[in-house]
């Protein structure tokens, strides 16, 4: 046991502090910050080696884990840690390096951490591909909206019919402002929705191609028969996850998705709250908007079928039978007077449920 050294460690863009604790030992034996090189980090950890087994860890974020990757082809055993669920003492109000280091090395030791899932490189390339089509999205939305306010203080506002369609946009166009720098103003607004929509259009087209890639395209099939599930999100669900056995029920899906109640219980009271929020919040949202489609459910769609043609009939039958229960979830809690927000919520939990049970082969 003593020739295990523990190692925790807190990650910034220019060092690492370290902090190594030996066995059973009751104290840290070592304490030091070194530079966020390759070079350093290998040079430390072949020296750590020399003196036992080595097992380090340290908090996931913005930097990825590109220093697991290293430590476990040096032969380390690397941990990548969930924030949220690190233990903390409530008096502890003192925040520092060194100290978060020593706080991760101890519960290393006591098996007191909660290890997130390590993608393989290219799930993760594609990950991060389909979050910046998000972003691209999300910054055309906000052009959008910057153009229309722009237009409002001119006190110009559509009327005919919904914002964006094309009479809507040729509507903008054929504007002639008052003075000539609000005319400059409103072409380069045009401008840039026209480059964000060509970028988006273009970035769409290049998803769909890895979508029909040889290790997505059956799952993102199978994805894809659930009504509100087209690829972007399938596709996002199989990168992020990667691998959904990894959870032993559908419970803890939801649990991950940050989709189960809240709750505050003591002695013989229980309070139930919001949903929990933790977790992946980036397919929770996507989720949600999934869930929106379930206002309705028509098994016979033509869209539904041809998205349905060619897979096997229990997957098929699998599917129809959660639309049907998503449906009926969702208009037996607007009948009882709950908010639409809360009703979509409420059927993107039990969504998550029967993707779980498709992507784990539970569809009899």
């Amino acid at each position: 046991m003593n020739s295990v050294l523990y190692v925790g460690m807190d990650v910034d863009s220019e060092k690492i502090a370290i902090a190594v604790l030996r066995g059973t030992d009751p104290d840290v034996t070592e304490e030091l910050v070194i530079r966020n090189e390759a070079s350093s980090i290998r040079k430390r950890f072949a020296k750590l080696k020399g003196h036992g087994e080595v097992i380090a860890c340290y908090e996931a974020g913005c930097f990825g884990f590109g220093l697991y990757r290293q430590l476990t082809d040096m032969g380390v055993t690397c941990q990548v840690i969930a924030p949220g669920l690190i233990p903390h003492r409530p008096a502890d109000r003192v925040k520092t390096d060194r100290r978060d280091a020593r706080t991760l090395v101890r519960a290393l030791r006591n098996g007191d951490l909660t290890e997130v899932y390590v993608p393989t490189k290219k799930d993760e390339s594609v990950r991060d591909y389909l979050r910046m089509y998000e972003d691209s999205k999300t910054d055309l939305k906000r052009v959008k909206q910057r153009l229309l306010h722009f237009l409002l203080r001119r006190r110009l506002r559509y009327t005919e019919s919904k914002n964006w369609t094309e009479k809507h946009k040729a509507w903008i166009r054929s504007l002639v402002m008052e003075y000539p720098i609000d005319q400059e103003t409103l072409s380069e607004y045009l401008s840039q929705i026209a480059d964000l929509e060509e970028r988006c259009q273009r970035i769409a087209c290049r998803i769909e191609e890895i979508a029909e890639g040889e290790e997505y395209r059956n799952r993102v099939a199978a994805l894809k028969a659930f009504k509100g599930i087209e690829t972007l999100i399938a596709l996002s669900l199989i990168v992020e996850i990667c691998d959904f056995r990894r959870f032993a029920a559908a419970s803890q899906f939801m649990a991950f998705l940050g989709l189960v109640p809240s709750e505050r219980s003591s002695g013989n009271k229980r309070r139930l709250g919001g949903i929990t929020k933790a977790g992946n919040s980036h397919l929770r949202k996507l989720l949600v908007q999934a869930a929106w489609h379930y206002q309705s459910y028509q098994a016979t769609s033509a869209r539904l079928m041809k998205r349905r043609k060619g897979l096997e009939s229990s997957l098929v039958s699998y599917v129809n039978r959660a639309g049907r229960r998503l449906n009926r979830k969702y208009l037996k809690l607007v009948f009882k007077g709950k908010r639409s927000q809360v009703a979509v919520t409420a059927v993107a939990r039990e969504l998550s449920g029967f993707i779980w049970g498709a992507m784990v082969g539970k569809v009899a």
